[in-house]
C-alpha cells in the first residue's frame, strides 16, 4: 500500500500532522465526505499503510546491526558514545495523531462497516505503539487527538510499559474481532490474519522482555496467547517451490509474493516506480552496508541428516568448499555456493564468493536478484517485500511452547520439523523433542538457555529469518545485547596464505597475501591483504598466516542502557515531566 502515498494528499487536508506532542493539528476540512461513506473511510485508512516498513532498505538490513552480520562501519547505536540524549531519535507521534483523529470520527460516523476500518486504524494504533516500547519503554498512552489547550496530557508523564502494552493487546484484540477481510490476494492489506499474525510478533516480544528483564510473573500470560492466536490463523502453509533446494530463496526474489506462505508483504512496482536497493546493499562494494554472514552463524546450519555441523570432528578448520557440503539447503539459498550462478545481460556467468564484495567469504543472495543489471548498481529491485510470512508464526508459537514448557511431539513435528523437511534435513530431528543441549548453542546463546528444546527452537529462529529485521529486537527481549559487540565478525577458514577456488571449477577465486601483492594468472581473482594490522576496515586471519577472516568494522560497545533509547533531550526540555530512561 506505500504505492498510494498520493492519499496523504487527502489526509493533510483533513488534518495537519504534527512532530511533537505540543504540536497539535487543527482540522482543516470538513470530515463528512470521508466519515459518511465506506469509501470515504477506506481512503482514509489507506494511509496509515505507511507505518509498514519503508522499501528503499526495507527489513531487510535491519539485521546489519545484530550479532550474525559483518557489515561496513559502525552504527551510532554500537559506536562507544555515540548514542546520547542529544543524538536520541524516534520520538515522533505523526501516525498517532492520523489514526486518533480517525478513530474518533469514525466512531461518530452511521456507516454500517465501521466497526471493520476502526478495526484497521486500531491495528496500526498497535503497531505505532509497539514500535514506541520497544524503543523507549514507558511512553504516554493518548488516544484522542490532542486539543492545542489541554497542558495536561500535553505535559503528562510517561505511562508504564506495562499499562501502554496492555492496551497495546487491546488493541490488537479489537482488530482480530472487528476486520472483516478475511483473506486478500495480493497479501498487501490487513486481513483478520494479518492481526492475527502480528499480535504473536508482539506478544512473543513483551513476554520475552517481562521474563528476561523483569522477571514478572504476567509472562506466561503473554507466551499463551501467542500461541492461542498462531492456532487461530488459517489459510497458510510452508511455500515447498519447484524444488527442495529453490523454494526457500523463491519466496525472496518473486514480484508477486506466493500466497501460500506470505502473509504481509509490500508491493513495489516498477511501472509506479517503487524499488528496493536490495541487490546493491548486498552485493555493491561502494553502496550500503555490504553484509556478510558470520562463520560463528554459518556454524549452526544443520547438517543435511539433522545432526549439528559442530559434532564433526576438525569443524573449525574445514575450509570453505568442503563445510558447505551436505548442509540445510536453507544455506545454498541464503550465500553463495560453490553451485551459484548468476546472469549478466542475460548471459549466465559462474559467481563464487566474490571478495571484492563480501568481508567474510558468506556472501548473502536471499533478497537478491541473479541478473546483475541494472540491480547491482542501481536501485531497480521490484521483488514484493515480505514483512509476515508463515513461517514466522511457526517459530513464535514454538518459541512460546518451549518457554511454556507444553511443546509436545506433535507440536515439534508442526513447527520445527516442518521448517526442516522444507530444507531438506531429514532424521529423528524432525518429530522427536531434543533431550540433550547441543554445546555449541550452548556456547552460542552465552549459557543464556540451556533448555534443549529452547535451543533448537532459537537455532531454527536465526537460520529460517535472517535479514529480515527481526534479530536485533531478539537480541533486545533476550536480554543478550552484549552479542551486539562481542559476537566476532569471522568469516571461511583459510589453512595458509596463497590462492583458492572457491567453487571447485578449476580457476582460483580469492588470493590471501601479506606485504606486497604477488602475480597471478588469473585475471579475475580477488586479492585480500591480511598484514598484520589494528587498524579499522582491514581483514585479518586469526592466526596470522591462516585461521578464519577476520573483519574489523571498528569498535563496538554495549552498554545497559541500550536496552532502551533515550528520550532526546530537546523532548524533555519542552516536557521534564518525561522523565529519562535508566541509565542515561
Amino acid at each position: 500500500m506505500k504505492t498510494f502515498n498520493y492519499i496523504l494528499v487527502l489526509v493533510m487536508l483533513l488534518s495537519a500532522s504534527s512532530c511533537d506532542l505540543n504540536e497539535v493539528p487543527v482540522d482543516t476540512g470538513t470530515n463528512e465526505a470521508i466519515f459518511g461513506s465506506e469509501s470515504g473511510m477506506e481512503l482514509y485508512a489507506n494511509s496509515f499503510y505507511d507505518l509498514l516498513p519503508g522499501t528503499d532498505v526495507g527489513v531487510f538490513q535491519d539485521d546489519d546491526n545484530s550479532d550474525l552480520v559483518a557489515r561496513n562501519g559502525v552504527d551510532n547505536y554500537l559506536a562507544p558514545n555515540a548514542l546520547s540524549p542529544i543524538t536520541s531519535s524516534g520520538w515522533t507521534w505523526t501516525g498517532l495523531r492520523n489514526i486518533n483523529y480517525f478513530i474518533e470520527n469514525a466512531e461518530k460516523s452511521t456507516v454500517p462497516t465501521k466497526t471493520h476500518f476502526i478495526g484497521v486504524a486500531r491495528f496500526f494504533r498497535a503497531l505505532f505503539y509497539f514500535d514506541k516500547v520497544k524503543r523507549f519503554g514507558d511512553v504516554p498512552w493518548i488516544e484522542k487527538p490532542i486539543d492545542i489547550m489541554d497542558t495536561t496530557q500535553l505535559n503528562a508523564p510517561r505511562d508504564s510499559r506495562f499499562d501502554v502494552m496492555d492496551k497495546v493487546l487491546a488493541d490488537l484484540n479489537y482488530a482480530i474481532e472487528n476486520i472483516t477481510l478475511a483473506n486478500d490476494a495480493s497479501r498487501t492489506l490487513i486481513t483478520k490474519n494479518v492481526a492475527r499474525a502480528y499480535k504473536t510478533r508482539i506478544c512473543l516480544f513483551e513476554a520475552s522482555f517481562r521474563k528476561y528483564h523483569k522477571n514478572d510473573a504476567t509472562a506466561n500470560t503473554w507466551y499463551g496467547e501467542v500461541v492461542k492466536e498462531a492456532n487461530a490463523i488459517t489459510g497458510f502453509t510452508l511455500h515447498a517451490g519447484a524444488a527442495a533446494d529453490r523454494g526457500y530463496r523463491e519466496l525472496f526474489i518473486a514480484k508477486s509474493p506466493y500466497t501460500d506462505e506470505t502473509i504481509l508483504s509490500v508491493a513495489l512496482s516498477s511501472n509506479l516506480q517503487v524499488f528496493s536497493s536490495a541487490n546493491r546493499r548486498f552485493i555493491s562494494p561502494t553502496y550500503g552496508n555490504r553484509p556478510s554472514l558470520t562463520r560463528r552463524f554459518v556454524n549452526t546450519y544443520l547438517n543435511l541428516d539433522g545432526t549439528p555441523f559442530t559434532s564433526k570432528a576438525g569443524y573449525a578448520t574445514t575450509p570453505f568448499v568442503d563445510e558447505v557440503k551436505d548442509r540445510d539447503l536453507r544455506l545454498k539459498q541464503t550465500i553463495r555456493l560453490g553451485d551459484y550462478r548468476r546472469t549478466e545481460n542475460g548471459t549466465p556467468v559462474i559467481a563464487p564468493p566474490n571478495f571484492s564484495q563480501t568481508y567474510t567469504g558468506y556472501q548473502p543472495i536471499k533478497w537478491c536478484y541473479d541478473e546483475r543489471f541494472p540491480f547491482d548498481d542501481e536501485s531497480r529491485n521490484d521483488n514484493a517485500h515480505i514483512v509476515m510470512r508463515w513461517a514466522e508464526v511457526l517459530l513464535n508459537k514454538a518459541e512460546a511452547l518451549a518457554e511454556l514448557n507444553t511443546i509436545t511431539a506433535a507440536d515439534w513435528t508442526a513447527t520445527i520439523g516442518a521448517l526442516r523437511k522444507r530444507a531438506g534435513i531429514t532424521g529423528a530431528t524432525l518429530t522427536t523433542l531434543p533431550t540433550v543441549a547441543d554445546p555449541y548453542m550452548l556456547t552460542f546463546f552465552a549459557n543464556k538457555f540451556t533448555n534443549p528444546v529452547l535451543l533448537e527452537v532459537l537455532r531454527e529462529r536465526g537460520v529460517e529469518l535472517i535479514f529480515e529485521g527481526l534479530r536485533p529486537d531478539d537480541l533486545r527481549r533476550w536480554k543478550l545485547g552484549d552479542l551486539f559487540a562481542s559476537a566476532p565478525m569471522n568469516g571461511m577458514y583459510v589453512p595458509a596464505l596463497g590462492e583458492y577456488d572457491l567453487n571447485a571449477d578449476g580457476i582460483k577465486d580469492v588470493c590471501f597475501y601479506q606485504g606486497t601483492k604477488p602475480p597471478s594468472t588469473t585475471p579475475t581473482i580477488a586479492f585480500v591483504d591480511v598484514s598484520p594490522s589494528t587498524a579499522v576496515g582491514r581483514l585479518q586471519l586469526s592466526n596470522g598466516t591462516s585461521g578464519e577472516v577476520m573483519w574489523n568494522p571498528g569498535a563496538r560497545q554495549w552498554t545497559e542502557a541500550k536496552y532502551l533509547y533515550p528520550i532526546p533531550q530537546a523532548v524533555r526540555d519542552r516536557n521534564p515531566a518525561l522523565g529519562q530512561n535508566p541509565l542515561w
